[in-house]
């Protein structure tokens, strides 16, 4: 970097650092002097000891707010003031009372160590809290690392052993191995491509930069297209779908709710045993639109049933692979689009997703029908 930059960056830095030190003084600064003026409005009524107490808690109250230096010049100044105001004789320095001049010695000395100590006692929190942060990522890294590499080590592994097969076997291998073996790289393919897409959908929702791309989108279509794709991919449970031919069109992010269907009926697929049914039903309410998929499998633990749309969380009965990511993006994408998703089991067994979602409505779909 050349040195002419490497100098800008330095003052801007320092700029910075300089405007949020200045904030802090002025900031540590006011606090004393309100409490004062509430302290001389009470001065009638409490003495100047008391008074002393009330500026001392004052002077703490400031060290766990901001950083030392603001919080030692507060205390200075809390001296003064005690001393100046509240001390007699009145509007002056001058001590007479040797009493006084030992308690305002005392005053000042335990007014600059109770600082120094909060600032302190603050500071070995936050290392604690960094700490215990730091770990609990490295724990989640380890976690999502381990089922990140089974999940995409496992269609890697029957992509190039399939394809291996093609190239190498040809003349042996009947038009119906051949079939199977290109089903095998397909349907791996797929899955691949959903691992890479749950990365890119977590990034975009930690990054922030999800902004819905609002359009009118038929429900009808958008679920049967969902569902669709995972038939595609061997889905043993059937799926029901039950949506009035009537659901007016709806200005959403098609994409983003494709995904969340997607999503929330794969991940019943896989915890659900294999003759499950799965019902999926969408409702508009007042310009809301409103999506419950339940399915009669097993349903959720209820001391985790809280847990599941925390990224890279996995119930703890759950097989071996996946990335506990499915969830939390339908989470993310829903709450994108203002609207709110919620997880309950069913009484009979199973569990119930509900999705709703603001958005406007048009009825010219079925205008255009009639």
């Amino acid at each position: 970097m050349p040195m002419y930059l490497c100098s800008i960056k330095l003052m801007t830095v320092g700029y910075l650092l300089y405007q949020k030190k200045s904030k802090q003084y002025l900031a540590a600064t006011a606090v004393v002097i309100l409490v004062s003026l509430v302290c001389y409005a009470l001065s009638t009524y409490l003495g100047y000891r008391v008074i002393a107490f009330i500026l001392l808690l004052t002077v703490s109250a400031n060290a766990m707010l901001f950083d030392i230096f603001p919080v030692l010049t507060s205390a200075v100044l809390s001296a003064i003031v005690w001393d100046y105001f509240f001390i007699p004789p009145h509007y002056t320095l001058t001590i007479t009372l040797l009493e006084d001049r030992i308690f305002f010695l005392m005053y000042f000395v335990i007014a600059l160590i109770n600082a120094a100590l909060t600032y302190k006692i603050k500071i070995a929190e936050k290392q604690v809290r960094d700490k215990e942060s730091k770990e609990n990522s490295i724990k989640l890294y380890n976690t999502f690392l381990n089922s990140l590499s089974h999940e995409l080590r496992t269609p890697i592994s029957t992509i190039i052993g399939a394809t291996d097969n093609l190239m190498h076997n040809q003349s042996r291998l009947k038009d119906s191995h051949k079939t199977e073996l290109i089903q095998e790289i397909s349907l791996a393919s797929l899955r691949l491509n959903r691992q890479v897409e749950n990365l890119l959908n977590m990034s975009r929702l930690e990054s922030g930069i999800i902004k819905p791309k609002n359009d009118w989108c038929d429900i009808n279509e958008l679920v049967y297209d969902s569902v669709k794709q995972i038939e595609e991919g061997g889905c043993t449970q059937r799926i029901s779908i039950n949506i009035n031919p009537e659901i007016p069109l709806f200005k959403l992010d098609k994409g983003l709710l494709g995904q969340i269907l997607y999503n929330i009926i794969q991940n019943a697929t896989i915890y659900t045993p294999k003759n499950a049914i799965i019902n999926v039903v969408a409702l508009c309410h007042a310009d809301i639109l409103r999506i419950e998929i339940e399915d009669n499998g097993p349903g959720f633990p209820e001391l985790e049933k809280d847990l599941v749309f925390e990224k890279f969380y996995r119930l703890k009965s759950s097989q071996p692979g996946g990335t506990g990511l499915g969830l939390s993006i339908v989470k993310g994408f829903v709450e994108a689009m203002k609207g709110c998703v919620a997880l309950q089991n069913i009484p009979e067994g199973g569990a119930r997703f509900t999705i709703e979602i603001p958005g406007e409505t048009s009825y010219l779909k079925n205008l255009k029908n009639e």
